[in-house]
């Protein structure tokens, strides 16, 4: 009899050790489906978002949502905080941020799936400032950036701004335009604006510095982390 219990027990133990791991296939596989077609976390490696998202060297840098879904069904609006594939003449070049050790390497990958470690991909994060069809300045006696000849209203600005080259100017950084921004394309810009490598540094390129909106990976929705800065991400319309 002792033998016969030790055996239902173990093929007992068999069959929950296997539904638990059929169970954690499952929760990996919803997990990808979602991260891919849905919403992906992503963690924040620069300060050129602050003060709407941190990320610095040495702190906790924001982790956050970005919806995939939206941009399925609508475009960007100026305002929008959105994540986008690095047009390649932005990539300065793109070098990786993995370790070379394989088991070292597939833990920073499977952190990164989760948020906890930055992306190996050349994603970044801006807010979209003007679409197609739109044109886009900030000149010698501009009081700040200029669309279509109307002074935007931009409350998400970094002020005062990063103590850097531009920051006493009300362009914060370099003067640019007038730049007309091609259908299909958004011109975007850093809340940080004196600490942002964003459109106005690649205007040299065949898009004049806007980036395809076909190369947005989505909408920037929430901070999740840390908890002290968990909330909505705002996308207030500076154009109207």
């Amino acid at each position: 009899m002792t033998g016969e219990a030790g055996a239902s027990r173990n093929r007992r133990l068999a069959r929950r050790l296997r539904e638990v791991g059929i169970l954690v296939v499952v929760a990996i596989a919803l997990s990808v489906l979602l991260q891919t077609f849905v919403a992906r976390i992503y963690l924040i490696p620069s300060q050129s978002m602050e003060t709407t998202l941190h990320g610095c060297p040495g702190c906790t840098g924001d982790r956050i949502v970005v919806d995939k879904l939206t941009y399925r069904f609508g475009n960007p609006r100026p305002g929008d905080v959105v994540v986008f594939k690095g047009p390649p003449s932005w990539d300065e070049p793109h070098a990786t941020n993995r370790s070379p050790n394989t088991f070292v390497r597939g833990l920073q990958n499977l952190g990164s799936f989760v948020g906890l470690v930055p992306p190996d991909e050349f994603d970044l994060v801006k807010r979209v400032i003007a679409i197609g069809g739109q044109t886009v300045r900030c000149l010698p006696g501009d009081k700040g950036v200029v669309v279509d000849g109307k002074l935007l209203d931009e409350p998400y600005r970094k002020n005062p701004p990063s103590p850097l080259p531009g920051a006493e100017s009300p362009c914060q950084g370099p003067y640019f335009g007038p730049v007309h921004v091609p259908p299909g394309h958004v011109w975007v810009m850093g809340d940080n604006r004196t600490n942002s490598q964003d459109s106005r540094y690649h205007m040299g390129d065949v898009n004049s510095g806007c980036v395809a909106a076909s190369d947005i990976i989505g909408k920037a929705r929430w901070i999740v982390l840390p908890l002290s800065r968990i909330g909505s991400i705002p996308s207030p319309d500076p154009q109207s």
